[in-house]
């Protein structure tokens, strides 16, 4: 048995990232960037009216109310090109250039403008509500870099510098593929002794969000011989494939005998963790394979600490597997001395601003009605058989 992070460490280890292609920057969101992003332009590209009022030179407002002329107007987009005057004015709006001349923007709340002339009852700054040149960004800076996931506030970074295409790495494609001779499809009813396949639509909406392209494969029975056809088909046709259900030691657990006969190289096939133990990370061909547990709460802890790691880094992801982070107990729970627990949770802000793990009351690894609530996993480390409501924890966040 190895730790979780020993586990991690040698996937990230054995994946190779995918080649790069480009898309246009309409179907970029969601994407990992393969390039460095860099700044065709100073932003802003001039002096620019941070509100609607008078540009102004703050020198002609010693003394106040003063009363100013209005020589021109500047707007978004049509600017007014002149020098600006001791004694003059510009009316300008947001956004708009600031004229030459001008050192500051009075908003229009304090001014009065009637027959030419503007009263303007408060003093500025020189600098007052003008967001100067390359303030935000200058011309030739790097503002992204290779390996961050493209979200909809950097599809407005992409446009302003021009990138109508980006590249970015290529998508994974994952085959899922379910075992277990008591499974029947969701639009049958179940039998005696039958449950409906629910595992394959789990693992096909973690891998779409991890930002895998998927294929569903045929409900496999537990025959040696039809598993590793199906196992042996999806691999050539997949850069990871993510089965679940008969990797423990039953009798009628085939998925690791599969593999072998196959002549899969298995790198691990039990990890020290609750749920997720048997948990089994392979080679076949050019394809990953990953080995999870048949028990729901196990196939989505596992293929999101697992299986997501390897889409996410085939992608070139910087942050490749789930982030951790600190949270306060709301609620005490139990662990394990011999394996790491990751238990489901909720996280919440209290009143105070600090983040807090609320632990849900669940039955086990196949209570995935009660999983379905959970926004995060609480990880309790192996050798703590209970952690007290109060106890700083590490967490990680469920995507989606």
């Amino acid at each position: 048995m190895i730790p979780v992070t020993e586990a991690i460490r040698i996937i990230k280890e054995q994946t190779r990232t995918l080649s790069v292609e480009t898309v246009p920057l309409a179907r970029a969101l969601g994407r990992v960037l393969a390039e460095e992003i860099i700044s065709d332009s100073d932003l802003p590209p001039f002096d620019r009216a941070q509100m609607d009022g008078f540009a102004v030179r703050s020198a002609d407002l010693g003394s106040v109310p003063a009363r100013l002329r209005v020589v021109g107007e500047a707007a978004a987009g049509r600017g007014w090109h002149q020098e600006l005057k001791a004694g003059e004015a510009v009316r300008i709006m947001t956004g708009a250039p600031v004229p030459v001349g001008s050192d500051s923007v009075q908003k229009v709340e304090v001014t009065t403008e009637s027959d030419g002339v503007v009263e303007i009852a408060e003093a500025t700054r020189p600098g007052q509500n003008i967001v100067r040149r390359a303030s935000e960004v200058k011309a030739a800076e790097s503002v992204l870099q290779p390996g961050e996931e493209i979200n909809a506030a950097m599809t407005a970074v992409l446009a302003s510098f021009g990138y109508a295409e980006v590249k970015v790495y290529s998508r994974p494609h994952a085959a899922v593929l379910a075992t277990g001779t008591e499974l029947v499809a969701v639009n049958e009813k179940p039998g005696p002794d039958q449950i409906r396949d629910s595992n394959t639509y789990s693992l096909s909406a973690y891998a779409q969000l991890a930002g895998a392209t998927v294929e569903r494969q045929p409900l496999a029975v537990d025959d040696p011989e039809t598993l590793k056809q199906l196992i042996r088909e999806a691999a050539t046709r997949s850069d990871c494939l993510i089965l679940s259900g008969g990797v423990s030691m039953g009798v009628y657990d085939f998925t690791k005998l599969a593999l072998r006969e196959l002549g899969a190289e298995i790198f691990f096939e039990r990890v020290s963790l609750r749920p997720g133990k048997p948990t089994v990370f392979a080679r076949l061909g050019d394809a990953l394979v990953f080995g999870l547990p048949g028990n729901p709460v196990s196939v989505s802890v596992t293929f999101n600490l697992f299986a997501r790691t390897a889409l996410r880094a085939m992608q070139g992801s910087l942050q490749a597997e789930m982030k951790e982070e600190s949270a306060i107990l709301a609620r005490g729970v139990k662990g394990s001395l011999e394996r790491a627990s990751y238990l489901p949770a909720q996280l919440y802000s209290d009143t105070e601003g600090r983040l807090l793990a609320e632990p849900l009351k669940w039955g086990g690894s196949s209570d995935f009605v009660a999983f379905a609530r959970a926004t995060s996993l609480i990880i309790v480390p192996e050798g703590v058989r209970a952690l007290d409501a109060g106890t700083v924890v590490r967490a990680v966040r469920l995507p989606g």
